[in-house]
């Protein structure tokens, strides 16, 4: 990097700080720093969804994938997330929204506390943020990593840098910040995405490569196969289940863009705009990724390093900082967006919990909470990230794969599904009881199994089967034990009602003793 470079960089940040600046004087109150108040255009709650699933990692661990297998980091990847948004744009963002517009709650699992009851909500609300932390911790890990590439600071210093601008916008200006950042850097992404895919394209076609005959290129040999190496249909299959709930809210991130769309119907549209976007534009991201093994020679074993490297052979100084900058907004909007969500979660759901006085909070000290749970968050993340590529979590995409993908599935499950009518006999035993499970069998399968199979547990299993069997048990306890009381049936028939301003009738809960005849 030259000093070009830099202003870019500095720029973007300072841009960065403006935003959440201007955005701070349209909070007001809890509702508007967690919600927007129900003020969010869909369209920007649509490009907000598509950036808040985006982090540096796509640069790293799946730029690896890409340098190793080929077109199998899209179709395992993107391509499940965009089916699975599309999917959830009619089974759940409608849903998700009407939680604020109906049961006026400001956090994804507030909602909980009545659907089931408040060991379940507290259960879920916890596990969820150490979750959290965990996955953010990734992230930073992953963007320190290509700054080390490019600047030569250490990963903690990376870590450092990124996680204080961060805090510093997200924390003063809340989702409305987070969404404003996020379109300004998706402007920054489709400019550095477009001048990386021409600067490959241009240097393949000096190299007598045409655009589509790099493919029958000996370094790219397998490399069109959709399904290759540990990612085969097993994999897709489980990656598709689990994206399904994790891109519509199971990682709470996402569930509050539906929340701060004036309707249900806005909710859905943002829902499909998000999904077109990451069916058509990852595809345009990747194709460097695919045509790296012809122009760089990766240093790092599993090929992280492959796209850092390309980008800085490739681009001119003043490109290369754009660039850069495209990768500090995708982790910046993916953690910022997390921050606001575990805020959201601690403020309204935990705190009332362990202390009297924040159940009396009025909407300035309630504001004040939810600033400061912000920061707290992002500290506890970034001191994570300086171990991420410890043994305990071997390395970046571990974690993100793993980690997230594996424990996901048992926290998303009753928070999901119980929005749904279908499920409304599964109450508090058969919640707690199927994330529990689920989170135990990701212990054994990851561990104990993976230690005593040979040759290990495969990764579709190991990411797969906590799903599987938190799903299981939700509907199985569900049908042996159903806790489908009048009060819990209210809320899902909320939940689930027609058009906006209508109410529908709440059934009658199973084996419920009919009233007498009147004479």
């Amino acid at each position: 990097m030259n000093g070009l470079d830099w202003a870019v960089l500095i720029g973007y940040f300072g841009v960065m700080v403006a935003i959440g600046v201007w955005s701070h004087q349209r909070v007001d109150n809890v509702s508007d720093f967690f919600t927007t108040g129900g003020k969010m255009p869909w369209w920007l709650s649509g490009i907000s969804h598509h950036m808040s699933g985006y982090s540096a990692v796509m640069f790293t661990g799946y730029a690896g994938i890409a340098y190793t297998y080929g077109v199998t980091s899209f179709i395992t990847w993107s391509f499940p997330i965009a089916l699975g948004i599309a999917i959830g744009s009619r089974l759940f963002a409608p849903r998700i929204n009407r939680l604020r517009s109906r049961l006026h709650v400001a956090s994804p699992l507030e909602y909980l506390k009545n659907r089931y009851d408040l060991r379940t909500q507290q259960a879920l609300a916890w596990s969820g943020m150490l979750l959290k932390i965990v996955d953010v911790g990734a992230k930073w890990a992953a963007i320190a990593t290509l700054l080390s590439v490019f600047t030569g600071v250490s990963l903690n210093q990376g870590i450092l840098i990124t996680g204080c601008i961060t805090a510093v916008y997200c924390t003063i200006g809340g989702l409305w910040a987070d969404a404003l950042t996020e379109l300004g850097q998706f402007v920054i992404q489709l400019l550095a995405g477009v001048a990386m895919f021409v600067a490959v394209v241009l240097k393949l076609d000096d190299q007598g490569i045409g655009f589509l005959e790099a493919w029958d290129q000996p370094a790219l040999h397998g490399h069109d196969k959709p399904l290759v190496g540990p990612y085969g249909t097993v994999f897709l299959l489980a990656f598709l289940f689990i994206k399904l709930f994790e891109y519509n809210g199971g990682m709470l991130n996402q569930a509050q863009r539906y929340m701060a769309t004036a309707t249900a119907h806005e909710a859905e549209r943002s829902a499909r705009l998000s999904a077109a976007l990451w069916l058509v534009w990852p595809v345009v991201l990747f194709f460097p990724m695919w045509m790296s093994p012809l122009l760089v020679d990766a240093q790092k074993p599993d090929g992280s390093d492959s796209y850092g490297l390309m980008t800085e052979q490739l681009l001119p100084h003043g490109l290369l900082g754009l660039v850069i900058v495209g990768f500090f907004s995708h982790t910046m909007a993916m953690c910022s967006s997390d921050a606001n969500a575990i805020a959201a979660v601690f403020t309204r759901d935990v705190a009332p919990v362990l202390s009297k006085q924040a159940r009396a909070w009025g909407e300035r000290k309630g504001l004040i909470a939810a600033r400061v749970t912000t920061v707290v968050f992002l500290g506890l993340s970034m001191a994570v990230a300086t171990q991420v590529t410890s043994p305990t979590f071997k390395d970046i995409i571990t974690v993100v794969i793993k980690w997230v993908a594996g424990l996901m599935g048992p926290i998303a499950i009753p928070m999901m599904l119980g929005l749904l009518r279908p499920f409304r006999r599964s109450g508090p035993t058969a919640a707690l009881t199927s994330w529990s499970l689920g989170l135990l069998a990701f212990w054994l399968v990851n561990y104990p199994i993976n230690w005593n199979v040979d040759g290990g547990v495969p990764l579709e299993y190991q990411v797969s089967v906590p799903l599987a069997v938190s799903l299981v048990l939700y509907v199985l306890v569900g049908y042996l034990k159903p806790e489908d009381t009048p009060e819990r049936l209210a809320v899902i028939e909320r939940i689930n009602g027609g058009d906006e301003g209508t109410a529908a009738a709440v059934p009658e809960p199973r084996d419920a003793v009919p009233a007498p005849a009147k004479d």
